[in-house]
């Protein structure tokens, strides 16, 4: 099986995710993609976080219709900070993987990753990287190896839908409609 992983916060899941998640298997280099849950993201402080057990419940509930796409909640069950070395390890030994898993970063941190990331080498050596289009719709160049995907940039953020959400205003396309329920049930980010 030929994996790749996108990681985030996902706090919440939105449309974006998912139009990624489509994009990396449309490419046909994937049959599956890992979608992971941090669970201490290290490079941002998580803003409204409803915990991890509520972005999980939400993000299983966006891609519950997705054969292709698994829910991986390795890191939220190791706890601490959300290292994607540490994750690449654990999903060499629970996945049996035809070559190196993908590594979906989005050009927004692709510059710093030499530099910021834990362990950038070694990453390297465990994973093909995989940079999506977030920022940016031209390529950058980067001193390590990697190879875009052609994705549409979707200007949606767990960021603005949280905002939305605090000032009532226009959020419920931006998300998966059982994502909607349990925002609406348990009323989160009503005070972002």
């Amino acid at each position: 099986m030929r994996i790749a992983m996108l990681g985030g916060s996902f706090n919440p899941p939105h449309i974006g995710h998912l139009i990624l998640a489509e994009e990396i298997l449309a490419t046909r280099r994937y049959d599956k993609v890992l979608l992971v849950p941090a669970n201490l993201p290290p490079h941002k402080v998580p803003q409204g976080d409803p915990g991890a057990e509520m972005r999980l419940a939400m993000l299983r509930a966006s891609a519950e219709d997705w054969p292709q796409i698994i829910v991986e909640p390795c890191e939220l069950e190791r706890r601490g900070v959300s290292y994607t070395i540490d994750t690449l390890n654990e999903i060499a030994q629970k996945y049996i993987c035809d070559g190196k898993p993908g590594l979906v970063v989005g050009d927004d941190l692709a510059s710093d990753f030499m530099v910021s990331w834990k362990d950038p080498e070694r990453i390297l050596d465990l994973a093909d990287l995989i940079i999506a289009h977030r920022l940016r719709a031209e390529e950058i160049d980067l001193p390590y190896p990697h190879r875009y995907v052609d994705n549409i940039m979707i200007p949606v953020s767990s960021s603005l839908v949280r905002e939305r959400i605090a000032q009532q205003g226009a959020w419920r396309s931006l998300i998966m409609p059982r994502v909607r329920e349990i925002i609406e049930t348990y009323g989160l980010y009503r005070n972002n």
